[in-house]
C-alpha cells in the first residue's frame, strides 16, 4: 500500500469561492418548504442571513431557518429522492441485511470504529479552521491513541472519555461557522441530501481524507487506481453503517405525509444543530 499526498487546496478554494458567490446571489424565488439551500429573498430583495440575528440566538427560530433555504430544483430533487429510495430498498437494504447476518456485531463495530478513526484528520483540521482548540486537541489525542493502542482504530479505547470525544466537525460546518449561506438544496444520486455549501464542504473533506491519498498496489493483479480504492472503501463503510440503522429510514418515511419534505427538513435541522454546537 503506497500513500500518496494529493492535496489540492486550489481546487477547494475555487469551489469555496463559488459557494460564497452563490450565497451572495441567491435565487429570487421563495420556497415555502425549502430544503438546505439558499437564503430566501425578502420583500425588498435583501438576502436573509441566518447568522445575522439581533437576538443573539442564530438558531432560535427553526421554522424561519427552514424557510431560508431555497429549493428551486425541487423537480430534480424529488426524482433523485425516488431514485435513492429505490436504491435503498432494492440494493442497499438487502445487502446490509445479509451483511448483518453474516458479520458478527463486534466485527461490524470495529469496522465502524476504523472508518471513524480514519476520518480523524478531517475533523481535526476543521476544528482548527473554526478555532476550536480544545476540540482539536481532543480529536488529535483520540486519533493518536486509537491508531496505536486501538490497533489502527479497530477499537475505540477512549469511547467513554468525554474530553476525547468532541462534536464531529466537517468542512460544511466550517463554512457555516463563517456565515457562508447554504445555497440551494440538492439531492445527489447515491450520496443523498445536501446543499450547495455542504457539497463544497464535501470537496474540502475529500481533500483531507486519508482514503483519498490511498492507492493499493498488487504485484500479481497490477495496480488499482485510487478511484477504485475510494469506491470500495466508501461502499464497505455505507453497507456497514446501514447494517446498524435498518428500519430507521422506513420508520421516518412511513410516518411522513410527504417523505420528501420530511427528510429535507430533518436534514436542515440536523445541519443547523451541528453548526450551532
Amino acid at each position: 500500500m503506497v500513500i500518496k499526498l494529493r492535496l489540492s487546496f486550489s481546487m477547494v478554494m475555487v469551489f469555496v469561492l463559488m459557494g460564497s458567490l452563490a450565497w451572495a446571489n441567491p435565487p429570487a424565488t421563495e420556497a415555502a418548504n425549502a430544503p438546505p439551500g439558499d437564503a430566501v429573498m425578502s420583500a425588498d430583495q435583501v438576502p436573509f442571513d441566518p447568522f445575522d440575528n439581533p437576538s443573539g440566538d442564530s438558531y432560535g427560530d427553526k421554522d424561519l431557518m427552514l424557510q431560508a433555504v431555497a429549493d428551486p430544483i425541487e423537480g430534480f430533487n424529488r426524482t433523485m429522492f425516488v431514485f435513492n429510495d429505490k436504491l435503498y430498498f432494492w440494493l442497499l437494504k438487502p445487502v446490509a441485511s445479509g451483511y448483518r447476518v453474516v458479520v458478527p456485531t463486534p466485527v461490524r463495530v470495529s469496522v465502524k470504529d476504523f472508518f471513524f478513526n480514519l476520518m480523524g484528520p478531517v475533523r481535526f483540521f476543521n476544528c482548527l479552521f473554526q478555532g476550536k482548540w480544545r476540540s482539536a486537541e481532543g480529536e488529535f489525542c483520540r486519533f493518536m491513541v486509537n491508531s496505536t493502542a486501538g490497533f489502527l482504530g479497530l477499537f475505540n479505547v477512549v469511547r467513554d472519555k468525554p474530553s476525547f470525544n468532541p462534536p464531529v466537525e466537517d468542512f460544511g460546518q466550517t463554512l457555516g461557522y463563517y456565515s457562508i449561506g447554504n445555497g440551494i438544496y440538492i439531492i445527489w444520486p447515491l450520496f443523498g441530501p445536501s446543499t450547495l455549501r455542504d457539497t463544497v464542504g464535501s470537496i474540502g473533506d475529500w481533500a483531507l481524507n486519508p482514503v483519498s491519498f490511498m492507492q493499493l498496489v498488487n504485484a500479481d493483479a497490477g495496480e488499482l487506481t485510487s478511484g477504485t480504492t475510494n469506491v470500495i472503501a466508501y461502499g464497505v463503510r455505507i453497507v456497514n453503517d446501514t447494517s446498524f440503522r435498518i428500519g430507521d429510514y422506513e420508520s421516518l418515511k412511513n410516518a411522513a405525509l410527504d417523505p420528501y419534505e420530511a427528510f429535507r427538513n430533518a436534514y436542515i435541522q440536523n445541519r443547523l444543530s451541528k453548526i450551532a454546537q
